[in-house]
């Protein structure tokens, strides 16, 4: 606006400037004369940003895209449409009360980023580009949510967002836009269902937890198994091995020993018993 105004003002100073010199005498067809050419150097003369592209239009027709830095166009003949901002844009979007596949209601929150490749094709193949992104990428997470469940969104955020930046490269290209990154930043569930997804996430560790101990217990009791039918042919084995658990037990009370009836059989002979009393000793 500061730009057009000095513009104007410097095409009615010269032209008044050149008036005077010329005729001499400044009057209202003078003034009339500056006014008018200081209307069209203002319309002709633009500003464009360095992060900006202007879309020229010739008599309604698209011309070329200028700028950055000063564009001229003819007057009356030409005219900007639109100018295209070319940096990254973030846009904020949600998805509210949107229902899973399992029919469960979330909230989900995200943001997209994206740029302007084409300035022509964001200015003449839609209306409003930039609330087009942000109800195109409304609607195509409304989409994404509908065909996965509750805990697929929860767990699986890189492929949401995956999901939604391909869809959306692909619909926004048409429009001159590419889409540079999509992030999910919030899934909210209802706060009865947190208490149920709560409860279920327990039961299932507890029972993942059961499981892990019915299987060690069943390896063990196979272990048991083999090692019985291997000291079943074999008393020799099975006195020493009696002979090693109460010498385990010697070290672990410090020098105090306590044998159980059943360990009793495996000390009979006096080569047993010498050999528990030197572990004592040890011990």
């Amino acid at each position: 606006m500061v730009f057009t105004i000095v513009v104007f003002s410097l095409a009615v100073a010269i032209v008044l400037a050149v008036w005077q010199a010329f005729v001499g005498e400044l009057g209202l067809a003078a003034l009339v004369m500056a006014v008018m050419v200081g209307a069209l150097a203002a319309s002709s003369v633009h500003l464009v940003m360095e992060w900006e592209k202007a879309v020229v239009m010739r008599f309604g027709k698209f011309s070329r895209v200028a700028g950055p830095g000063v564009v001229f166009t003819f007057p009356v003949i030409e005219f900007y449409s639109l100018r295209i901002d070319q940096r990254v844009i973030a846009t904020y979007f949600g998805a509210e009360e949107t229902l899973t596949a399992d029919l469960v209601p979330v909230n989900v929150d995200a943001v997209v980023f994206w740029v302007v490749f084409s300035a022509k094709k964001a200015a003449m193949e839609v209306e409003d580009y930039a609330s087009a992104v942000s109800w195109m990428a409304q609607a195509t997470l409304r989409k994404a949510i509908g065909r996965a469940s509750l805990s697929e969104v929860a767990t699986r955020r890189d492929q949401l967002d995956a999901e939604l930046k391909g869809v959306l490269t692909e619909k926004l290209s048409e429009w001159g836009i590419d889409v540079i990154d999509v992030e999910v930043r919030d899934i909210v569930v209802p706060r009865d269902l947190q208490q149920a997804m709560a409860a279920e996430a327990i039961a299932t560790r507890e029972k993942n937890a059961r499981m892990i101990m019915a299987e060690a217990e069943a390896d063990i009791s196979d272990m048991l198994k083999d090692a019985s039918t291997n000291y079943a042919d074999d008393a020799q084995a099975m006195r020493l091995r009696t002979m090693h658990l109460a010498y385990e037990s010697v070290k672990q009370s410090g020098g105090t020993l306590v044998i159980p009836s059943a360990f009793s059989e495996g000390f009979t002979d006096s080569d047993a018993a010498e050999a528990i009393a030197k572990a004592v000793k040890k011990g």
